[in-house]
């Protein structure tokens, strides 16, 4: 399924505790109104902004941090349907992942805040319909795709079980 979606700008170093602070986590266990608390502390009012569906754009080391599992929840959960950014740290990338939120890698220098994409069902690219320019994406291993396209890790085992992983072993 292709995804069409405006995008919403931010640098880069986006660490964790921008994504949703932690004081936040020990008010609630409801995750939809935690969601509601995503990027505030560096955009008040983002939660407001969002259109289902869309996209935040980022420079490098997107999540960067600490290993918080719920900075890429509550991004989902708020409606953001990927994060695209040059480059992600690696336990926010394992975590977004597991959760099933689509991550993509590549070059964000010609997408501004505002710009309307569409990504590629394949996640092999990425289009910006305002600029018509199209940007490859690094290419995501076929079972992380899997995963992915099934919600995450979770639903993922709970459709093939765990000893799909033996046949996905990666040579």
């Amino acid at each position: 399924m292709e995804r069409i979606g405006k995008v919403y700008r931010f640098g880069r170093d986006i660490n964790t505790d921008y994504i949703m602070g932690s004081r936040h986590r020990a008010k609630s266990l409801d995750w939809n109104e935690l969601a509601k608390h995503v990027m505030e502390d560096i955009r008040p009012g983002f939660y407001d902004e969002i259109e289902q569906g869309g996209f935040i754009v980022a420079d490098e080391n997107f999540g960067c941090g600490s290993s918080r599992e719920y900075a890429p929840l509550v991004i989902k959960l708020a409606g953001i349907s990927a994060v695209i950014a040059k480059s992600f740290a690696r336990i926010f990338f394992r975590n977004a992942v597991n959760l099933g939120l689509p991550i993509l890698t590549c070059d964000t220098t010609d997408i501004e805040e505002n710009d309307t994409l569409k990504i590629s069902e394949d996640f092999s690219e990425v289009k910006n319909i305002d600029k018509k320019i199209t940007i490859s994406v690094k290419p995501i291993p076929d079972f992380i795709m899997r995963i992915i396209n099934e919600g995450g890790i979770v639903q993922f085992i709970k459709k093939y079980g765990d000893d799909v992983f033996e046949e996905m072993k990666v040579k």
